[in-house]
Parts: structure tokens; sequence; C-alpha cells
């Protein structure tokens, strides 16, 4: 494959004519000069490096001041993922990214970094598979410089849907309960819960009993907002929005799996990204019958307060809050880092579709169920269901709502939302605002 380049990122990917003799070379000692020399002649540091690892994908981040230039190509056997960033110095965040790979991770071994040759510093994935990365430049924006996202996908990815219906036809029927620990301080963790769903839900075969057919299992996707890269509000106490909502969403799911007649998919099970748009397409490959994104987000003002459910809106927001809040939410791509050529532009056609008026009126159905059960746990913020243009809400045929189950700004509500049982509690509440939905509306027969 020829190098490509992405803003100021060069690429090379796939194998050339010069593999043999970068592979004779790379067998050589990886540290070709000393740690030292790296300063004298290094004019770019390396603020930060971080690792997210998820059984998706595992994500590395380079950050710094100015964009930083790579290349990266594969050496086989054993598998490895070579990477030279130019003009960089050998400092602190490079040095101390080894120490970053855990030993769960899916996809990297190892890591080693040295000085390859003059102003090109050498970083090596020691991998447990075959990859194909996604390499590319973001922007600066909030607190972030310009990063660099190496995206390690497996060539061959595991089908984690198929594990899913198979340990849900094996429960339907036996009521078991899938209960979750939760931490007292939000440090959830990736094993609290099954892997999370990405591949496309085959029609789950109809399981029979005294010669009649049970009804289908209702399908239900929660989506724990924000994550890795993109922190989502952030508290005066640290406390920090994308591991709060997991917390709950895990709740949630608990509650919900309770009842036999669920199944519960998560966007996101662990502390990693996932793009707005994934996380629509995600439902909509499941064929669910429901998307609930869960946030716990700030405002401008620390002294706003109270709970508040949103679905879309076809003609503006309901509010100035509203919109603000939704330019907010929409946001998480930027911060987060998404690979803009790999959007397919399936969010900004929804709207043209026929059924969105359909499914706006049933998420405003489902958001007012949801919003009276939450009156119960905490103030609501407003009376009824806002709507602004969430971009996780448009899936044209699913309903959608989006929860802010506080304002994370605020410092009493900050508080709240560390305690465990102010998170059960709220779990809860929407669990039974989604039961009396389904009560109510039973969900459409699947063709």
């Amino acid at each position: 494959m020829p190098a490509t380049r992405i803003d100021h990122v060069s690429v090379e990917t796939g194998a050339s004519p010069r593999s043999p003799t970068r592979r004779a070379i790379f067998s050589l000692p990886l540290l070709l000069a000393p740690l030292w020399a790296a300063d004298a002649y290094a004019a770019t540091k390396v603020t930060a490096a971080r690792v997210w690892p998820a059984n998706e994908y595992t994500r590395v981040t380079f950050e710094s001041a100015v964009a930083l230039k790579i290349q990266h190509f594969f050496v086989k056997d054993p598998e490895r993922l070579v990477i030279d960033i130019e003009n960089v110095d050998l400092g602190p965040a490079l040095r101390e990214l080894a120490g970053k790979v855990g030993a769960n991770d899916p996809f990297i071994q190892a890591v080693r970094v040295g000085i390859n040759r003059t102003n090109v510093i050498r970083v090596v994935l020691d991998l447990r598979t075959e990859v194909t990365p996604q390499v590319f430049a973001v922007p600066p924006i909030g607190d972030f410089g310009h990063r660099l996202m190496l995206d390690i996908y497996p060539t061959k990815p595991a089908d984690p849907m198929l594990a899913l219906l198979r340990d849900d036809l094996a429960d339907f029927g036996k009521g078991n309960s899938a209960n979750v620990a939760v931490p007292a301080t939000p440090a959830p963790s990736p094993e609290a819960v099954p892997p999370t769903v990405t591949a496309e839900a085959p029609s789950a075969p109809p399981m029979v009993a005294s010669g009649k057919k049970v009804p289908r299992p209702i399908v239900i996707v929660l989506d724990p907002g924000h994550g890795g890269e993109d922190p989502g509000a952030v508290g005066r106490r640290g406390t920090r929005e994308k591991d709060i909502v997991l917390v709950i969403a895990k709740l949630l799911r608990a509650r919900l799996h309770d009842d036999q007649k669920f199944r519960i998919a998560l966007t996101r099970d662990a502390d990693f990204f996932v793009p707005l748009e994934q996380r629509v397409q995600r439902a909509r490959q499941l064929r669910s019958d429901l998307l609930v994104s869960i946030h716990a987000d700030a405002f401008v003002h620390p002294d706003a307060n109270g709970s508040s459910v949103f679905a879309l809106s076809e003609r503006g927001a309901t509010s100035t809050a509203a919109k603000w809040l939704a330019n907010r939410e929409n946001e998480a791509d930027l911060i987060g880092g998404v690979n803009i050529g790999m959007k397919d532009g399936f969010l900004a056609r929804t709207l043209l579709d026929l059924s969105q008026t359909a499914q706006i009126n049933d998420s405003l159905k489902l958001g007012r169920l949801v919003l009276t059960e939450l009156g119960g746990v905490n103030r609501l913020h407003k009376m009824n269901v806002e709507q602004a243009g969430f971009a996780v809400l448009k899936a044209p045929d699913i309903p959608s709502i989006l929860i802010e189950t506080a304002f994370i700004s605020n410092p009493q509500e900050e508080k709240k939302l560390r305690d465990p049982k102010y998170q059960t509690k709220m779990a809860h509440a929407i669990a039974d605002g989604i039961k009396r939905y389904f009560a109510k509306n039973p969900p459409m027969a699947r063709a």
C-alpha cells in the first residue's frame, strides 16, 4: 500500500519492497544511541502518551505542542508494529509508555522505545495477533494539544454478538440475575459486565414452550457517554462524567437483566472512546428497540441543578440550555478523537428519513415516563422532556433518549453522583420508566 498523508502525519502501511531490509535492520538492538543523546538534537517533546485498551480495539495516543510526523510499518514472525516519530526527544512521556501497557491488553503484549537514528525515536509494539491500525491526527481542542491517534483493531475481529446471543438464549426463561458490584468511588472494572456488543445481530430463533412461541426479547442499548480520551464534564472534586455514567449504565443493565423480557447491550463496557456515529450504528446493527444515552453534564453556571431527559428535535432546540448542552455533547467526537476519513455521513442523512417523526414521537413518550420516575429521585431541571439536535439520538428507526442524571458542575449534585446509593436509585428509576413504556407500547414485530 503506498504512503498516505493525513494532515501533518506521514503514514506508511503494509508491505513494501523495502520490508526485507527493514527486517534485517530491525534485528539489531533497538537502542542505537544512548538515551541521553536524544536531548541534544530533538526539537519537540511528546508531552503525554496514553494507552486505552478495550476488547474492540486499543488506542495509543501521543500528544505534543506541535503536530507529529511519523511512519509506521509491520514486522512479521513475531508480529510487531514499528512507529518512527521524527524530531522528538526521548522524554519522560515516551520513556514511561512501556509501563502503561497492561497484562490484559488484548492486542499489545509489550512496548519498547528507543533512539533509532538521528532525530528519530522508534516505538515498537509487540503484538498478540495480526492487527489493522488506523493512524490519524487530531488538532488541538480544549485542554489537549496536537494528538496523534493510533487505533489498533484486530485483522480478524471476534464476534461478541454471537456469544451474547448464545448466553441470552441459554438464560431465556430462567430469570437469572446479573449482579454488578459497584465501587464506593467511580472506578468501574471492564470485567464487571459482558463484552461490548459490536457485531450485527442475527434474529434470535423463537423459543417454544408448551407448543407456543415465547415473545422475542426486547433489545435495549445503553450508551454511557464519553470515555477514553474524552472524560466528559469534570466536577470540582475531580469526578469525571465518563466514570459515573458507566457505573450507572452497568447498574441499569443489571436491573433490566432481572426481567427476562429484556436483552441488554452497552455501547462501551470499559474506559474507551466510541464515536457518536458508531453508538447509533451499534443500536441499529442490533435492531434495538430502544437507545438510552446516559450523561451527567455541566453548565456554565455552577448553580444549575436537576435531572433532565432529552429527545431529538427536527426544528431546533426547545431552550437555550438544551441547545448549549446538545452542542457540547456533539463535540465529543472532537475531544475523543475520530478518524474523519472513516465517517460515512450516516448521521447527517438521518433527518431526511420519513420515519424520524415517528421515532421522535415514541422518544417523547418514553422520555415522559422516565422523567416522572426521575422526579422521585432528584429535583427535575425541567418538568417536560426537552428537545435538541443530539447526534447520538438520530437513529431514524429507534426511540432514543438522552438522560442527564444530574449536573456534575454543581457541588451538591456532584456529591450525589459519587454516592453509590444515588447511583442505584437513578438506575432503578430509569429502569422503571423503561418498563412502563413497554407495558404501554409493545415492541414491533421483526420481519
